[in-house]
């Protein structure tokens, strides 16, 4: 339980670090975006509920995808591939800065300044 608290510590810590970079921001913004978006299409056109379609939308993006739930229609099979197109880069781009800023060290950054 220390080694999961201590973890979670160091991972809100390179969040507030990764929030300071504009392109985590921008990244952070359009994610979100994309995560809306798919929760709106997947409530209203394949029927799910909130939390089931933003589960299905996460696992989407973050590419691990959903083992039982396939789109019902033909819609929601050609949304779900520009959505897999769109999305998958975009996130790997957020994940990438959140893990620059969790490796960054300080005295790397008072070099910069």
């Amino acid at each position: 339980m220390i080694s999961f608290i201590l973890t979670l510590k160091r991972l809100l810590k390179g969040l507030a670090a990764a929030f300071k970079l504009k392109n985590f921001q921008v990244l952070f913004s359009l994610v979100l975006a994309m995560l809306i978006s798919g929760i709106i299409f997947y409530t209203k056109q394949e029927g799910l509920t909130v939390i089931d379609a933003l589960y299905f939308c996460v696992t989407t993006l973050s590419t691990v995808g959903h083992p039982s739930f396939v789109p019902q229609t033909t819609l929601g099979k050609v949304f779900t591939i520009i959505y897999i197109f769109a999305g998958s880069g975009l996130f790997i781009g957020l994940i990438g800065y959140l893990a620059y800023a969790l490796i960054k060290r300080p005295e790397d950054e008072k070099s910069n300044n």
